[in-house]
């Protein structure tokens, strides 16, 4: 009697069962062992923030019933990865490990880890992962990375194709030495002893079945505006998929499909807001493909120039800014969405980012900090390229010296001050016109709305024109200078 093929499939953040390579090559196996690996002791700095390790353990409790309804399970465990996967292999038997990459820096020394411990013992095969390309089979002609935005997304269009749907229906059991075991998603103490997650619930329901049906609903109701609705905070104007994404519960190659199926060629499409929500796609993947390529811009700047800028710390600042009381309703508003439920929209993001760069001086690295920590949707590459394009140290970024002004930034984006009321209410009951800046508001409308500035909101911690100023003094000063160190 032939010996069974027995395989472990070791997954990362590739929480579905569709469009999921590794799933479906697992499945060709007379026995399967999916196994999650909690690395409790990893020292990369960047492993998964507060509000993420909410979602990872939300998403490990819905991935695992969903392989229980194709015959299997997901094993649990704590760990350094090649050690559990060695342990593993050895009891099982197993002759091969499959798994779908994950494109963070720290990946190749997990992965040379793997394959020295594991090294002629078992067959190693490793798939692509979340992204829709390849970092190395997206390139100028030369082989360089594209740093700019517009030839990537032309080049990406012009190569890719629609692939077939694929979905894995019934999967093999696991060993029989591991079927009376019950793996908890519980012993992985992923959620954080503070209780300021617990509202996630409201705002937040994780797993691929809820990754789908956001897409069919957005399709449905906000495609044919998101171009003009995308950028206003107050609306249901995007698609909130983020999340999703950063855990692959859905894939980036199933919504272009969807698209394809409902519109035809993706390089025929006119409509403006559908081409603006791929552009939207494929800026997750132009972000991946830098971190791929310049792995240190978690922490540096890819533009070196920038490591001369002349940032300050300064801890009372700081804080105002994490908690919004700042005193400048929109960037209050924003960090208190962040806050509340793990998300912050994109322009506000924006906004919020240009703040604690340009008007308070605080390095980017700390603002990245802060947001990995808070998002449910903190994603490596995403967050760099977030912060580095505001801070204009990075790839096709804004140019320093556009410092958004937050009151005109609410006038264009807010106009009726819904957003800032909503998350700053104890502004609501000033009209428009003041809502974005309280400071100047006549003495009998604050009266009115019973506000007393310094004790009911804040005064503004910062002048924005002084502000602007000193930012615009620093950059001149980091160029000054670099021109100082070329001339040496």
């Amino acid at each position: 009697m032939p010996k069974k093929r027995t395989a472990i499939l070791w997954i990362r953040n590739d929480f579905r069962l569709h469009e999921n390579p590794a799933l479906t090559e697992a499945a060709s196996f007379d026995e399967l062992i999916p196994v999650y690996i909690w690395d409790e002791g990893n020292s990369n700095p960047w492993r998964p923030g507060e509000a993420s390790k909410w979602w990872l353990h939300q998403t490990l409790k819905i991935f695992q019933k969903r392989l229980a309804e194709l015959g299997s399970d997901l094993i649990l465990l704590k760990g350094s990865p090649h050690e559990q996967l060695l342990h593993i292999a050895k009891k099982s038997g197993a002759t091969a490990i499959l798994w779908n990459c994950s494109y963070d820096p720290s990946e190749s020394n997990i992965v040379k880890a793997v394959q020295k411990a594991l090294h002629l013992k078992v067959d190693l095969q490793w798939f692509q992962g979340n992204i829709l390309c390849s970092p190395e089979e997206l390139c100028k002609k030369d082989g360089s990375p594209y740093l700019v935005y517009t030839p990537f997304w032309r080049n990406f269009l012009a190569k890719y194709s629609v692939t077939a749907a694929t979905k894995s229906k019934k999967l093999p059991p696991l060993p029989k030495e591991f079927r009376a075991i019950e793996f908890c998603v519980e012993d992985l103490n992923l959620l954080s002893h503070l209780s300021w997650h617990e509202a996630f619930h409201k705002y937040w329901k994780p797993g691929e079945e809820e990754a789908l049906k956001k897409v069919r609903n957005f399709f449905k109701k906000n495609l044919n505006k998101y171009d003009s609705y995308r950028n206003l905070p107050d609306t249901e104007g995007t698609s909130m998929l983020s999340p999703h994404f950063h855990f692959g519960e859905i894939h980036p190659q199933q919504v272009l499909r969807m698209i394809a199926d409902e519109y035809g060629d993706l390089k025929k499409i006119r409509d403006p807001n559908i081409i603006q929500f791929m552009k939207e796609i494929l800026w997750r993947e132009f972000s991946y493909h830098l971190l791929q390529h310049f792995p240190k811009t978690p922490n540096q700047p890819l533009k070196e120039v920038y490591k001369d800028f002349p940032w300050k710390k300064n801890e009372k600042l700081f804080t105002a800014w994490t908690k919004g009381e700042t005193g400048y309703p929109i960037v209050d508003a924003g960090m208190r969405q962040l806050w509340n439920t793990g998300w912050m929209h994109n322009r506000v993001r924006m906004i919020t980012a240009s703040f604690l760069i340009k008007h308070l001086g605080i390095s980017w690295q700390e603002g990245a900090k802060w947001f990995w920590d808070t998002l449910v949707d903190a994603d490596l590459a995403n967050n760099t390229q977030g912060w580095q394009w505001t801070a204009g140290c990075g790839a096709d970024a804004a140019p320093f010296f556009r410092i958004f002004n937050p009151i005109m930034q609410s006038e264009k984006f807010d106009p009726d001050g819904n957003y800032v009321a909503f998350w700053c209410p104890e502004l609501k009951n000033l009209p428009p016109k003041w809502i974005y800046r309280p400071w100047q508001a006549p003495a009998k409308e604050l009266a009115k709305a019973c506000i007393i500035l310094g004790v009911d909101y804040p005064h503004p911690v910062v002048d924005h024109r002084v502000a602007r100023d000193k930012a615009l003094w620093n950059y001149e000063w980091m160029r000054a200078r670099q021109g100082s160190k070329a001339r040496k």
